[in-house]
């Protein structure tokens, strides 16, 4: 009953109070209520507990690949990390720069996560790298250089640079085939984003792990920047990833977050919010959107919590200005 098996359980986690996870200018938030970040717990399914989530609402059985991409636990830890450190840098020089503050952002590269099996930079490039580099060209974003890449034919040999455990490296390769219309290197991405600030702030994640804190370390770092009481002495929940341009993005296991949020007392729970489209729904977690997600499982199991849509982060200051 307890030998491992090749899938995951995925049930509610926790929603911890981010006033112990975050300081600003060596000071702790002291206003009532609180700013949650929610969380899932990921645990191997073994039989016992296999039998215990088919019987359990709130939890789900996924496939391993699903969860781990086909990397190993280290691995994919090693990966939640990389998100985790990326969302929190997104978060500072989000909250900073919504409050008027100082900050300044360093685009170091891009953090591989996973290479594919068909990449020709597979023995050479490993997760955990930094490519910073791709033909001698640095590129402020990702999105610079998915361009200059996706430009270049399939079968094209490029020389990629990377930083492997803080050493500079090199490597010579052919271009793959991605989709029909794109080539490139073959790896799973995120940005390695260096945020400074004149103003001193200290984000520890703890175990939390992945990119989806954004939104609320976000909402926790500007409240304690400007002062502003923007929680009433509520608890307030939520789930998002925040990108560049302060926009909103979905994540996992809304449905879980929200019994989290419920079982620690919040009021208010911020969820992304993206037009519904039938296109869109095909591929969608329950074919719903986390929006849509989040306020079915609160109907059902938290009808005293209200679910606030959010595209972006000043979405959720309006909201908190304004109610």
């Amino acid at each position: 009953m307890l030998f491992p098996l090749n899938s995951y359980i995925e049930s509610p986690g926790t929603a911890d109070d981010l006033k112990s996870y975050v300081s600003v200018n060596n000071k702790r938030d002291k206003q009532s209520g609180s700013f949650m970040i929610t969380s899932v717990y990921l645990q191997r399914a073994r039989p016992a507990t296999y039998l215990w989530a088919l019987a359990n609402p709130h939890a789900s059985i996924e496939k391993e690949d699903d969860i781990t991409g086909g990397v190993s636990d280290a691995t994919y830890e090693k990966v939640q990390n990389f998100y985790m450190k990326s969302a929190i840098n997104e978060s500072i020089a989000t909250a900073y720069k919504a409050a008027g503050q100082e900050y300044t952002k360093k685009y170091l590269g891009i953090y591989v996560l996973q290479i594919t099996k068909n990449s020709k930079f597979k023995h050479d490039i490993k997760v955990g790298d930094t490519v910073t580099k791709v033909n001698g060209h640095h590129f402020d974003t990702a999105t610079g250089y998915q361009k200059y890449i996706g430009k270049q034919k399939v079968g094209t040999k490029v020389t990629v640079t990377y930083l492997h455990n803080g050493k500079e490296k090199t490597s010579t390769q052919p271009l793959i085939k991605l989709t029909t219309t794109r080539s490139g290197i073959g790896i799973v991405l995120t940005d390695n984003v260096k945020v400074t600030t004149k103003i001193p702030v200290d984000v520890e994640p703890g175990q939390l792990g992945g990119p989806s804190g954004g939104l609320m370390f976000s909402l926790q770092i500007y409240e304690q920047l400007t002062g502003q009481n923007l929680r009433h002495g509520q608890k307030i929940a939520g789930t998002g990833t925040i990108n560049p341009d302060g926009s909103v993005g979905e994540i996992g296991g809304i449905d879980k977050k929200v019994i989290a949020a419920k079982k620690s007392g919040a009021k208010i729970f911020f969820a992304p919010y993206v037009k519904p489209t039938k296109a869109l729904l095909k591929y969608e977690e329950q074919h719903k959107t986390n929006y849509q997600l989040a306020k079915a499982t609160a109907k059902k199991y938290a009808p005293n919590m209200k679910v606030v849509p959010v595209k972006t982060f000043d979405d959720a200051i309006k909201y908190l200005q304004n109610n």
